[in-house]
């Protein structure tokens, strides 16, 4: 018996199909199937054919036969690949989609694994098959345990198959876990669903209680509180929202519960204040019962400055900032409510943050708290004569320059000629370029009575002012400028910036520091810089990870056919610096495969940005954009690549040609 010739089978198949025989192309494909069961190849083409044929339950049964293959002996991503090939021919394919989604989940892709099994369990409730569909719920809620939402489905789901048990022991540790993470409404949701089914739990009471008061159900939460702490826990939450008539009953109780509670007398106090009655809550709270709580202080420097009581208010914010220096955000935030009706009450807010950065020589935080201020109040002129006064002292130049800008304006806007003039002039002559501080200086020219502006600023600019004079001239040469008692200091010694304040300081050449505290200000420094590293180098590793799989992953859809799939995942893999070259030089050769070539330019210039991985692929890839180049029209550029290739390898394949034809092009042009 004759041996089965399949290259002389597949010739067959192939002449078949070039004379639109198609039936008789797939006959000869099953006849190699049945000879050779494992030839996946032929098995995949045959599929093919199939579906060209409109054959779809024919197609489909070869591509699951080939995925299940591909599965069973552990190559997940062309599986993959196949199983996607199926769900897009026959999107209601279950099978498909299940093994789809465990694919995805072996290859640790949890989110298309969940979207796999999302689809699958939509289809069978479609079809009415509830079951089926929480049976897939339940399987969703068990790839991911951090996945809360997925895990609160899965106990839906096990509830509604009636495994009450299950159901209720994972609502709780749902809601738990949802509270660990300061998600109160999930926590909340889930602890009803628990209460559901087991309302004489105490700890699920308690956890209710909790859920309403974060949640803002604070009706139902004032049903349930009894006890002084819950009723605490309430007055804070009713505090908190703002709802000051609901807060004061709840205070009232809980003095009544317990008259000799200090705490109530505090809350009672913000509740009055968050009620607009800051004269009532005046009565309750003083710079004596505030004591050491930075909060009740806070609560007092509004309660003054809302009266006008500037004096009281200043110091009760700077009060709060010396009690609790991490509460300067608290009172800028102070500040900024006082600002919308008082901005002076608001600035004292400011200024008292200012003094705390600046007695720690902290000239960038106090910036920080001026600049939000003199955007909302652009004019407030003692806010900006401030901010200008710090940036003075930390040397901070481009920070003082807006304001000194702003100033100017500001100077402007009131009729403050002179002051307007002097910053303005000290702005042109640091930018004699920028056209608004010309225009601010013109301006405070004119309204302090200069007749003619123009001649005045070409001669600051010119130089021939001597306030613009740049020679730099030492007119202290030669006099001895050392107050009396101090030593004369070496002009040959070091000069030494200061790292707080910009200043420099002159230190001896062999000046040494012995300091344990800075010893280990550096070393904790280097452990943060180090722990930081560490932190970006797994972050980048997964990125690495996550490319590398993606540009296989690309490779296996090419050779499918897949090319959109291809195209997608090589855009991602691109993302990583490590795989950019391969990933960019192969998006190039698919647009030129596709005749998309300003798509291949696009893509081969990107891949060029990158260094190669040998000097072989470097060559080869200079070459394609060449090409490309010439295809698209480009001669100048395309001629260029080309030189640039014949100067490094010089004979490479036809480069000299292209460059000579494409010479004569440029000198025709």
């Amino acid at each position: 018996m004759a041996a089965f010739d399949r290259e002389g089978t597949l010739k067959k198949a192939e002449k078949a199909l070039r004379q639109g025989r198609i039936d008789v192309a797939i006959d000869e494909y099953r006849r190699i199937i049945d000879k050779h069961p494992r030839d996946w190849n032929s098995a995949n083409a045959l599929g093919d054919l199939y579906v060209r044929a409109n054959q779809i339950e024919n197609g489909v049964t070869q591509y699951t036969r080939i995925a299940d293959h591909l599965a069973e002996e552990g190559f997940y991503p062309k599986a993959a690949a196949v199983y996607k090939k199926i769900l897009k021919i026959k999107p209601d394919h279950d099978h498909a989609a299940l093994q789809s989604a465990e694919m995805a989940a072996k290859q640790g892709l949890t989110l298309d694994a969940k979207t796999f099994l999302h689809a699958a369990a939509e289809r069978r409730r479609a079809r009415g098959d509830t079951r089926g569909a929480a049976e897939i719920t339940i399987r969703i809620g068990a790839l991911d345990p951090e996945d809360l939402d997925a895990r609160l489905s899965a106990a839906r789901a096990a509830a509604e198959t009636g495994d009450k048990a299950a159901a209720l022991r994972e609502y709780t540790a749902v809601g738990v876990e949802y509270d660990q993470q300061g998600r109160p409404d999930e926590a909340l949701g889930a602890f009803q669903l628990a209460f559901e089914l087991n309302s004489q739990d105490p700890e699920l009471r308690r956890r209710l209680l909790s859920g309403y008061l974060q949640s803002g159900l604070l009706a139902r939460a004032r049903a349930i509180a009894d006890s002084v702490a819950e009723l605490r826990e309430l007055a804070a939450a009713l505090d908190e929202a703002g709802r000051g008539e609901d807060l004061l009953d709840v205070l009232a109780a809980i003095a009544q519960k317990d008259p000799h509670d200090a705490a109530t007398r505090a809350r009672l106090t913000r509740a009055l204040v968050n009620k607009g009655e800051l004269e009532k809550a005046r009565a309750f709270l003083t710079p004596k019962t505030a004591g050491q709580d930075a909060g009740l202080w806070l609560t007092l420097a509004e309660i003054e400055l809302s009266a006008g009581r500037m004096t009281e208010g200043r110091d009760a914010a700077a009060q709060v900032i010396r009690l609790d220096p991490s509460s300067r955000d608290a009172v800028l935030d102070l500040a900024w409510r006082l600002t919308e009706q008082s901005p002076d009450a608001g600035y004292l807010c400011v200024d008292a943050v200012v003094d705390a950065a600046r007695a720690e020589r902290d000239y960038a935080a106090a910036v920080a708290a001026l600049e939000p201020f003199v955007i909302r109040v652009p004019s407030h002129i003692v806010a900006l004569m401030r901010l200008v006064d710090v940036c003075v002292d930390g040397g901070l130049d481009r920070a003082m320059y807006e304001a000194q800008a702003q100033l100017a304006d500001a100077y402007l806007e009131v009729g403050r000629g002179l002051e307007a003039r002097i910053i303005s002039e000290d702005l042109v002559a640091v930018d004699s370029a920028n056209r608004a501080n010309l225009d601010r200086f013109r301006r405070a020219l004119v309204m302090t009575g200069e007749s003619d502006p123009d001649k005045v600023i070409n001669e600051r600019v010119s130089g021939e002012s001597p306030f613009f004079s740049t020679d730099v001239l030492d007119l202290n040469e030669f006099e001895e400028l050392n107050d009396a008692g101090e030593s004369d200091v070496s002009s040959e010694a070091p000069e030494v910036a200061s790292a707080d304040s910009g200043e420099s300081s002159m230190e001896a050449p062999m000046a040494t520091v012995e300091s344990s505290d800075a010893w280990q200000s550096t070393s904790e420094s280097e452990s943060l810089e180090s722990s930081e590293e560490s932190h970006d180098d797994a972050a980048q590793a997964v990125l690495e990870q996550r490319a590398a799989e993606q540009y296989r992953l690309a490779l296996t859809y090419r050779e499918l056919g897949m090319y959109d799939d291809s195209v997608q995942a090589l855009e991602e893999a691109a993302r990583s610096p490590r795989q950019r070259f391969d990933a960019c030089s192969l998006l190039g050769r698919i647009y030129q495969e596709r005749e998309e070539t300003a798509l291949a330019v696009m893509w081969l210039e990107r891949a060029a940005e990158s260094p190669p991985p040998t000097r072989d692929a470097g060559r080869a890839l200079l070459y394609d954009l060449g090409q490309a180049l010439d295809e698209l029209g480009e001669p100048s550029r395309a001629l260029a690549v080309f030189v640039e290739l014949e100067s490094e390898s010089r004979g490479y394949r036809d480069v000299s040609d292209r460059i000579e034809r494409l010479s004569k092009v440029q000198i025709k042009g």
